[in-house]
């Protein structure tokens, strides 16, 4: 099980996480780390289109029991 972790580099959760969804198939055009708020760390993930979203679940309940 992961765990939050609140130590984490910004950038290096942006390319973890676009390699998980690349193994899925999955792409999410504006993920990248929010510029706008620097000292936070976020991680913005964007919009997407409903067939995406829909995907992206599928995905997650498919690895939910890992």
């Amino acid at each position: 099980m992961v765990t939050a972790r609140d130590d984490v580099d910004p950038l290096t959760a942006v390319e973890s996480l676009r390699t998980a969804l690349d193994q899925a198939r999955i792409v999410l055009p504006s993920l990248g780390v929010d510029v706008g708020s620097p000292t936070l760390g976020l991680v913005e993930l964007g919009r997407v289109r409903p067939g995406v979203a829909m995907r992206l679940a599928e995905a997650l309940r498919q690895g939910g029991g890992k």
